[in-house]
């Protein structure tokens, strides 16, 4: 063996020596807590028992109102059924174009309806239009048959998507949104549902409609939902009254970036609760913007990795797209850097490594993990061996 050689073997034995003795501590990784934007207190004085104002694409609160308080929730209950329809759509279990005969069962429903006789075919396309334009409750129910079989079915579900989506204080008892004992919800799930329905553009081709028809024609339907006319930027949502809910509405529009959702429940009239949703609307278009946090490419190194295969790790991360701030605060974004000096093999693939604090004014308003860029595996002996043997190889 060379000269070389051997000085090449000597400092790998070392290096074995070194990895597998000692054991230096672990480095800790960084934990990734919830921070979040303050929600203002402001009083908007509007006329309705609860109400929320969130940003969609976000899920962060600008303003409340006994948003937790339990309310029966009328048509807004549509919103869950719409968006398991758009879900069953995604996953090819319903088409558009398919023809749903309506059963005696949906055809006994009252209230607002599009009068659907038993056993009267419709498409899929048309029984939307007839549940988020004119909020019928024979074309929602019939829907929900069209996706689980049966209205009990498919309620089961509604309610099962709820936990999922962590609405934890939402029991459904029908497809429609007629009021009966234990169907409640709050203003801040009501959020939450509309906000994931907002995730399916197709669904804004119909709640944005102010008025259209059905059956040739024959059937007129107007849009309960008198913002989809009179408010810029208006993208829906849904409307909801009964005498135990009374007047209720999720509304949803868009302006310069920022995707905003209000609910209003519990409104003495309708007008109470059109006022009280612009009001929201009004207050968060004024006062809020959406800022992009600063690139951090530049200022994050390669982390150390002790008994490694490899002596480092890339660090990867996806920051948030954008971070809703008040008005006039977008370039005042400012980034900590927390990254552990070194970890320990082995190391897993979006293993966390540390975070990104963004702070505004000194006060925290969102964070990020730093993540492994890929995995190492611990040095063994083995793979020592194997190293050293390709090593020797090359110098050959």
């Amino acid at each position: 063996m060379s000269a070389i050689g051997k000085r090449t073997l000597a400092l790998f034995l070392a290096f074995l020596l070194c990895a597998f003795g000692a054991q230096p501590a672990l480095a800790s990784e960084a934990e990734n807590q919830d921070v979040s934007l303050p929600v203002e207190q402001s009083n908007l004085a509007m006329n309705v028992k609860s109400a929320i104002l969130l940003e969609q694409t976000t899920g962060q609160v600008l303003y409340e109102q006994n948003a937790d308080e339990l309310m029966p929730p009328a048509s807004i209950t549509k919103i869950m059924t719409l968006l398991l329809v758009m879900e069953a759509l995604d996953t090819g279990k319903l088409k558009m174009e398919d023809m749903i005969s309506c059963s005696e069962h949906a055809a006994t429903m009252g209230g607002s309806q599009i009068w659907l006789e038993p056993n009267e075919q419709m498409s899929v396309h048309d029984l939307l239009k007839a549940a988020a334009i004119s909020s019928a409750n024979d074309a929602s129910v019939l829907l929900g048959e069209a996706v689980a079989g049966s209205e009990e079915g498919f309620v089961a579900m509604m309610n099962e998507r709820a936990k999922e989506l962590g609405m934890n204080n939402t029991t459904f008892r029908n497809a429609c949104g007629l009021d009966e004992k234990e169907h409640l919800t709050t203003a801040r799930d009501i959020a939450i549902m509309s906000s994931e329905l907002l995730k399916h553009d197709k669904i804004k081709e119909y709640t944005t409609v102010w008025m259209d028809s059905l059956r040739g024609g024959k059937t007129q339907l107007v849009n309960t939902n008198k913002l989809v006319r009179f408010y810029d930027g208006t993208t829906g949502l849904k409307t909801g009254t009964t005498n135990g809910a009374g007047s209720c509405l999720s509304a949803s529009a868009q302006r310069k970036g920022l995707s905003l959702v209000a609910v209003v429940l519990g409104a003495p009239t309708s007008d109470d609760r059109f006022a009280g949703a612009r009001k929201l609307l009004d207050y968060g278009f004024a006062n809020y913007a959406m800022a992009t946090p600063p690139n951090i490419d530049a200022q994050l190194n390669p982390v150390k990795v002790l008994r490694g295969t490899q002596p480092e790790v890339a660090v990867q991360y996806e920051s948030p797209k954008a971070i809703v701030v008040k008005q006039g605060d977008e370039q005042k974004l400012e980034q900590r850097i927390s990254l552990v000096p070194d970890v320990v093999a082995p190391v897993e693939e979006g293993q966390i490594l540390g975070k990104v604090l963004i702070s505004l004014d000194s006060n925290p308003i969102a964070e990020y993990p730093l993540k492994a860029a890929c995995g190492v595996e611990r040095m063994t002996f083995p793979n020592g061996m194997k190293k050293l043997f390709g090593s020797l190889i090359k110098l050959k």
